[in-house]
């Protein structure tokens, strides 16, 4: 049986600041992300099965990313937790902030999107390719062969 690829599309709202950074990125700031997510594997051989014929219902891919990174990322002001001190986060104004060990780079983010989403699909489905595109002309991709799963294909670690 050959192995089919499937893609599902994303977009979400996202601010941040590189601490320390020696450019305009050291501000706070905000993007459009487009995230795109491909899965890989067999179609299902369920003759009037529901799920007949699909690696992924896409119904069910979209659930997974919403959940695990539309929903935490979106509209969130993303930081570096050495700037947490003196930030007022008890103000609604503030009430989307998300403090990461890590520096919230594109690369970073896409690491830890990898790291969320992988373990959650389907034993028979891995994560094959994800590009998340910070604006209209830079991105980050991960993938280049290497496949997560819910079977732990391959081990991806949040960034550090």
């Amino acid at each position: 049986m050959s192995t089919v690829r499937a893609t599902k599309h994303f977009t979400f709202e996202l601010a941040h600041a590189l601490t320390g950074h020696g450019g305009l990125c050291a501000h706070l700031h905000g993007h459009s992300y487009v995230l795109d997510v491909t899965v890989e594997g067999t179609p299902r051989r369920e003759p009037g099965g529901l799920a007949d014929g699909m690696v992924i219902d896409f119904a069910d891919l979209k659930r997974i990313v919403r959940t695990l990174v539309v929903d935490h990322y979106d509209h969130a002001l993303v930081l570096h937790e050495a700037e947490r001190e003196g930030l007022p986060v008890g103000r609604p104004l503030f009430a989307r902030v998300r403090f990461t060990p890590w520096q919230p780079t594109c690369e970073n983010l896409l690491l830890d999107i990898v790291a969320r989403i992988g373990p959650a699909l389907p034993p028979a489905v891995a994560l094959h390719h994800v590009r998340l595109q910070e604006t209209a002309t830079s991105w980050t991709e991960w993938g280049d062969g290497r496949h997560v799963g819910s079977e732990g294909l391959t081990k991806v670690t949040r960034p550090h």
